[in-house]
């Protein structure tokens, strides 16, 4: 079956494109584009009035759907921001450590990288990380965040760059409490690609992700699932994190009581709109997290077999099927990785390179025929 259809505004402003990062820059679907509108429409026909709608109807709207999709007890527990990096830095500033003592993998994506190596280097915190590239990464990180040594441990659900799962949360959320150690999760590479159930550790852990990738919703409308009784009052915050807080003396600084008191300043809300906009689409096409996995999951499979009658098949593929769930890309890793990049940009193919890896993607808007088509160019390398 092929969902093309949902797809039609982005497929045809370049029908000579073969886009396999639906991993990285997914395509948007037609529905975004009427959420879109519905923002601005909103902004011209409410004015002033919009945050109204926007903080009654839209914003706890889009909580929904994700505490639904994360099965979550309670849509309360999530909040917005216009991406990832601002809601780490704001997890930071609410532990209340000096010199806080970080555990992370060295596999992390460039927003925690980079902040977590400059904050080191700026003695702000104390930073180790656990090498990925070993065959028992998963033992070895629980062993370091087993052993006290922590305030603050993060860690990817699935890697960006290998695709890999990280499969202990539960054993990390039972080490979690509210005086330490906190336990982050970025979960940007599972959202939407990876069934996902949060329900027995909503209580214990953070869990971050975002509409750019499998929620297809586009960038600017990120989110943070924060536990209820880790971080009441974090130094970074906004103005939309004192909402509902009606008890204060004057010049006192407020704080709502659920998740927006991790909330930054005044944002663009036409995110939130695309985002709901497109989980309205997937109700109606019966779509679910599962339905989807099982469109892509058959592609991944002809895509890995069809790329290893090519030159590509000499790559170590880091992701192969036998590991499930996974995120919905394969991940090449070859010393030839950028020419093939640089080869299959030149025949109209968008993959992805994160170092000495070829990262291709599979999404809802591809079929049978791209998967042919894009090793039919594969084989010419």
């Amino acid at each position: 079956m092929s969902f093309k259809r949902l797809f039609s505004r982005s497929l045809g402003a370049a029908p000579g494109r073969l886009h396999f990062a639906a991993h990285s820059h997914h395509l948007w679907p037609d529905a975004s584009f009427e959420g879109q509108q519905a923002a601005w429409e909103d902004a011209a026909r409410l004015a002033d009035h919009k945050w109204d709608r926007v903080m009654a109807e839209v914003w706890p709207e889009a909580q929904g759907h994700i505490a639904k999709e994360l099965n979550l007890p309670s849509p309360d527990s999530i909040v917005f921001a216009p991406n990832t990096h601002e809601l780490l830095v704001r997890i930071l500033s609410a532990m209340g450590k000096d010199k806080p003592r970080v555990l992370a993998s060295d596999g992390e994506f460039h927003s925690f990288r980079r902040q977590s190596a400059r904050w080191a280097e700026a003695g702000a915190i104390e930073l180790e990380t656990v090498a990925t590239d070993q065959a028992l990464f998963a033992d070895a990180f629980m062993a370091r965040a087993r052993s006290g040594d922590s305030d603050l441990i993060v860690v990817s659900h699935v890697m960006f760059g290998s695709g890999r799962t990280f499969d202990r949360i539960d054993e990390l959320a039972a080490l979690a409490r509210p005086e330490g150690p906190w336990v982050v999760i970025d979960g940007y590479h599972a959202f939407m690609a990876v069934e996902v159930d949060l329900s027995k550790l909503s209580d214990r852990i953070f869990y971050l992700a975002g509409g750019y990738k499998y929620a297809m919703a586009g960038e600017g409308v990120c989110f943070l699932h924060a536990p209820p009784a880790f971080g009441a009052r974090p130094v970074n915050t906004g103005w939309f994190a004192a909402f509902d807080d009606l008890a204060l003396m004057p010049g006192q600084v407020g704080y709502a009581q659920d998740a927006r008191r991790f909330a930054g300043a005044t944002f663009d809300p036409s995110g939130l709109y695309r985002l709901n906009a497109v989980q309205a689409m997937l109700k109606r096409e019966g779509l679910t997290t599962a339905g989807v996995n099982a469109h892509v999951d058959p592609l991944l499979m002809s895509l890995a077999a069809e790329l290893d009658e090519t030159r590509l098949g000499l790559a170590r593929l880091l992701n192969p099927a036998i590991i499930q769930p996974r995120s919905r890309f394969l991940a090449l890793e070859s010393p030839r990785a950028r020419a093939w990049q640089d080869a299959f940009a030149a025949a109209g193919v968008v993959t992805d390179l994160r170092g000495d890896v070829l990262r291709i993607g599979v999404g809802l808007y591809h079929d049978e025929d791209d998967i042919t088509h894009l090793c039919e160019i594969a084989a010419r390398f």
